[in-house]
């Protein structure tokens, strides 16, 4: 093992920082190859799973708004999702931002939401207590819902759009 592979598996920060310190040296020879391959890979596999993690919170809260909200405004008349709709609006915020940042994402967009999908219905199910058959298996919004600023799926109940 050599000596920047050691300061790799010691001191991670140290270990950065050697790598550009080597680099802008142009001691291209002295890298730690393998782990700035490693590393860097680890880097765009990061922005693909924040895109998944905030899938992940907007598509729990679009079901709770469906699924729930109606519900809870017949047993609270003051409940009204103001603060999933704030969550809502944060999450597509957060999204377009980071699409906007890493355009790369795009091509990524229907893969993310599908693989976010079972962790969001997971969640809707713990967050409401109501029965998983309660959601659909699938994912019933599509891609351009997500992004839609004015897309706010209706109530199940009457069928009748939920914004107050």
């Amino acid at each position: 093992m050599n000596y920047s592979a050691e300061i790799y598996e010691r001191d991670f920060d140290a270990w950065v920082q050697s790598q550009v310190f080597l680099l802008r040296q142009g001691k291209t020879g002295e890298i730690d190859v393998e782990h700035l391959i490693e590393e860097l890979e680890e880097m765009g596999k990061s922005n693909l799973r924040e895109l998944e993690s905030r899938f992940i919170i907007l598509i729990a809260h679009l079901l709770k708004w469906q699924f729930q909200l109606e519900m809870l405004a017949m047993q609270w008349k003051e409940f009204e999702g103001k603060s999933w709709r704030k969550t809502i609006i944060e999450q597509r915020t957060q999204i377009s931002f980071l699409i906007k940042k890493v355009p790369s994402l795009k091509s990524s967009l229907h893969l993310a939401m599908t693989e976010a999908y079972t962790e969001a219905r997971r969640l809707a199910i713990k967050e409401t207590a109501l029965a998983p058959e309660v959601f659909p298996i699938d994912c019933p919004y599509s891609v351009e819902q997500l992004f839609d600023e004015d897309f706010y799926p209706d109530c199940s109940l009457s069928q009748r759009g939920c914004e107050s």
